[in-house]
């Protein structure tokens, strides 16, 4: 081996290290250098550091308010070079935001040129833009940064000086609020409006223990720079209190009445942060695959004046109705996710409302008192040449005598210094002034090397009468601003009197009126709030089709009538439910598959007499196979829900009794109604209602047999998995085909009803009175319910429901309609009034609306009339009961659809 390598033993400057360690520290370091010197801000200024070495950078060139514009590349580069090494587009993308009024709710750069658009269109290049400072920036935000009023510290190599904060007159952060990613952490703070806030701040100096609520009755919410509306305070109130909350945004929008009865939405304001253009391709998009039903055109109409994103409905189209889509399906309504978070005291903290005023005032504070001890040691360093000064003058004879007997400036200097002068009048000055000395000794006063420098530099003309006074005005003006300084300092009262001064100051010259407005019904809101109560009628058809349409579309006819085209159905498709509510209502639908969904009926797509709707599988998470069975719409007041029960009714002749407390709550995805599984597998849901512990239920099957029991001889199920108990007995090829809920008036005396029965009003021939009282008469015709049963083949009548004996659950029945060979299997049996109108429909999509006026009232075993006359092959499906009085008509038919 040779002499001059070294041995394996000999020791080195490598040594081994963990790679896990290694990795762990050299990451904490990176990540603290991005969550504290680049993406979060700072509580006191509410810049991150590229906003606030851009504007320090303006400040240091001159590129202020006031002065000409100069190329954003210039201001770029001297960022770059002096203060932040990273690139220069992300530099250049921090100023031009800084110019942006959608982005800033208050600009601290002054812009020339292209900086982009809220479409969002990016700036031009930056060597084709010029930018300066904004007033508000350097009045407001870099005022006193000559004054050590904030700490400075040298740049990334030691080349320059930067300010680590600047010396806010404002809560900046609050005012033009946040957006950053960090290692872990993000931060989304929301902008608020400039007078609010300061107002917000002067409170807080009035009341330490100034509440959230009275805060906010101060700051209701952000102010977003775009405007639109704010719904509610709740996501705001949220934010404010735990840091953390979703504000809901919508667009502010106008309703345009056109020619021919059309009407547009125009869009004047939009959410913050949506981009236009993107909110028009989607708003497009959405009418395009029908979640938005109802616009014929959209178009972009906004210029330098406003946005104006115009909506062109259909004729027959509901604003409200699109509106609502439009919320729903759109960034036209969106949510700002408020985090606030921001770094105070060096480290990352998520903030309340509060703690982001208190972070403020405290700076504040801490700001004006360095400024004012920065002034007070100005002040008393030129009062203290003056204090020579008007030595010098006073005794002017004596101190040109020593200097002109002087060999030299040195030996003149320290002849001055030496000698004891009379303080004459200046005794109370030279205690404000020197107030590093306790007292003053004697009445003399001995001066400094600074003075005395200054009386060897006194100008000639200095030593005239006016001279000698500008130098004693001079003083006496200094020694008043000296009190003044040391008040403030000795005093927090006097330090937020000038705290409060500065505010008023920003605000007279800064502040402007709330762009965002708060929609003070906004919390808990719903959408039918905004949707016109109307009559409609619902239709659903065999293949799962669902539609609403306006009940006033649909004029009466007289009895036998052809009727009209009620829906545009295919060959194999036909009408199966058909019922009146209004559009506030909540429906439940039953499917096939034992499950229960629930839906407004407003929510429910319109159409004409002649459409067909749409499939429910688009509106109901139904799965592959699922279909709707029975559509039972609910009280529109949930206050009534307490009393009520619902009832289901099953193919087989089930029954079972549920509390409503057990579909009180559905979710968006439904929740099971009943179970057909083992021996029930093949039964089916054919009705459910709703009923009170005092009504019965009554049973119709299809081969014409009616049963009637109380509702309360079904006892109340807890679980909704089973199909119940037995209801009715029922013969082979039968099955049960209504449910219906009676009162139970006049039922229970057997005797007293059959008396009712051979006098009652509808009968055609009466022998004798009745034994009965009149009062009791006149009460029993008054309760008097009629059960209409309606044939497959256009055959139907009412009957009286006293006809309807009630027995016990289970049995077999009694006759409800007979001669059934003729009329056909029974339809519906449902509870009606002579006062009511009819709607029947064909399984040929033809539709009949009649008066029941002109049905009159005949015995529960009869046959029947007819009440339409259906085509040969064409057969009734579906009968529905519209209770209203029948509309006088004139009595030619419509013609045949």
């Amino acid at each position: 081996m040779s002499s001059d390598e070294p041995s394996l033993g000999e020791p080195s400057d490598i040594s081994p290290i963990n790679i896990v360690d290694e990795m762990k520290s050299s990451y904490l370091d990176y990540a603290m250098s991005v969550i504290v010197s680049r993406a979060l801000p700072d509580v006191r200024d509410g810049l991150k550091p590229v906003h606030r070495r851009i504007l320090w950078a303006s400040h240091e060139g001159g590129f202020v308010a006031g002065r000409p514009y100069r190329k954003s590349a210039k201001i770029v580069g001297d960022v770059m070079g002096n203060y932040h090494p990273h690139g220069d587009s992300a530099i250049y993308d921090a100023l031009a935001r800084l110019a942006q009024d959608w982005s800033m709710r208050v600009m601290l750069i002054d812009g020339q040129g292209n900086f982009g658009s809220m479409d969002p269109d990016p700036p031009a290049s930056m060597r084709y833009t010029e930018a300066r400072l904004a007033k508000v920036a350097t009045t407001a935000l870099l005022a006193d940064i000559d004054k050590d009023t904030v700490d400075f510290q040298d740049n990334y190599d030691g080349s320059h000086q930067e300010p680590t904060v600047l010396p806010a007159r404002f809560p900046n952060l609050l005012v033009n609020g946040a957006g950053g990613i960090a290692v872990g952490m993000a931060t989304n703070i929301p902008p608020h409006n400039l007078g609010e806030v300061l107002r917000a701040c002067k409170a807080y100096m009035d009341n330490g223990a100034i509440s959230l609520e009275e805060l906010m009755e101060i700051i209701p919410g952000p102010d977003f720079p775009t405007g639109a509306m704010i719904l509610g305070q709740s996501g705001a109130r949220n934010a404010y209190s735990t840091g953390r909350g979703s504000i809901i945004m919508r667009s502010r929008y106008e309703i345009e009445n056109l020619r021919g009865d059309k009407q547009q939405i125009v869009l004047t304001e939009i959410p913050y942060q949506v981009g236009k253009s993107g909110l028009v391709e989607k708003i497009a998009e959405a009418a395009k695959d029908k979640r938005i039903e109802g616009i014929s055109d959209i178009r972009d109409e906004s210029n330098r004046e406003g946005v104006r994103v115009v909506i062109e409905l259909k004729r027959d189209a509901t604003p409200d109705v699109v509106l609502n889509q439009l919320w729903r399906h759109t960034p036209a309504q969106s949510s700002f996710p408020a985090n606030m978070l921001a770094i105070r005291g060096g480290r990352p903290e998520t903030l309340t409302l509060r703690d982001i005023i208190e972070s403020f005032v405290r700076f504040r504070e801490e700001v004006i008192t360095r400024r004012t001890k920065y002034e007070l040691a100005k002040a008393r360093e030129r009062a203290h040449l003056l204090l020579g000064l008007v030595i010098a003058v006073s005794n002017l004879d004596e101190v040109v005598r020593m200097i002109r007997a002087s060999s030299s400036p040195a030996a003149a200097r320290e002849a001055l210094m030496a000698r004891d002068w009379p303080i004459a009048d200046i005794a109370p000055y030279i205690r404000l002034v020197e107030a590093q000395e306790a007292e003053i000794e004697g009445d003399s006063y001995r001066l400094s090397e600074l003075q005395v420098r200054a009386i060897l530099d006194l100008r000639l003309h200095r030593l005239t009468a006016l001279g000698r006074d500008e130098v004693g005005s001079e003083l006496q003006g200094l020694a008043t601003a000296i009190e003044g300084y040391l008040e403030i300092l000795g005093s927090r009262i006097r330090l937020y009197e000038v705290m409060r001064e500065e505010f008023d100051a920003i605000e007279a010259e800064f502040a402007t009126p709330r762009k965002s407005t708060i929609a003070p019904a906004a919390d808990g809101i719903e959408d039918e709030d905004l949707i016109e109560r109307e009559d409609m009628v619902v239709t659903v058809t065999m293949t799962g089709y669902i539609k609403r349409t306006p009940l006033d579309t649909f004029r009466a006819q007289n009895r036998g009538g052809k009727g009209r085209a009620g829906m545009a159905t295919k060959d194999e498709d036909v009408i199966t439910e058909l019922f009146v509510t209004s559009t506030h209502t909540p429906v439940l639908f039953f499917s096939t598959a034992g499950k229960v969904y629930r839906m407004k009926v407003w929510r429910l797509p319109e159409g004409g007499p002649a459409t067909r709707g749409r499939p429910m599988i688009n509106l109901l998470p139904l799965a592959e196979g699922e279909t709707i069975q029975t559509v039972l719409p609910l009280p529109e007041d949930e206050a009534e829900w307490a009393n009520l029960h619902v009832m289901f009714a099953t193919a087989r002749g089930s029954v079972r009794r549920n509390s409503m407390d057990a579909f009180s709550n559905i979710p968006s995805n439904g929740k099971i109604a009943m179970k057909f599984e083992g021996e029930d597998a093949d039964d089916k849901l054919i009705g459910v209602a709703l009923l009170t512990e005092e009504d019965d239920v009554l049973l119709a099957s299809r081969q014409g047999k009616a049963i009637r029991f109380r509702g309360d001889d079904v006892r109340e199920f807890q679980s909704r998995n089973s199909t119940g108990v037995r209801g009715m007995t029922l013969k082979d090829g039968d099955e049960v085909i209504s449910l219906s809920i009676l009162h139970r008036a006049g039922i229970a005396d057997m005797d007293e009803r059959e008396d009712y029965l051979r006098f009652a009003p509808w009968k055609g021939e009466k022998e004798g009175e009745p034994t009965m009282s009149a009062e009791r008469y006149a009460e029993l015709r008054a309760r008097e319910q009629f059960i209409l049963t309606v044939c497959r083949n256009g055959y139907g009548k009412l009957s009286s429901a006293f006809e309807y004996r009630r027995t016990g659950r289970g049995g077999q029945g009694i006759t409800n309609i007979d001669n059934i060979e003729r009329n056909g299997l029974v339809v519906a049996s449902f509870p009606a009034t002579q006062e009511d109108q009819l709607m029947l429909v064909t399984d040929q999509a033809k539709l009949i609306r009649i008066g029941l006026d002109s049905l009159r009232v005949i015995g529960r075993g009869s046959a029947g009339v007819r009440l339409f006359d259906v085509a040969q092959d064409e057969h009734v499906v579906s009968a529905a009961r519209i209770e209203e009085s029948s509309e006088e008509t004139a009595d030619s038919e419509e013609p045949e659809a």
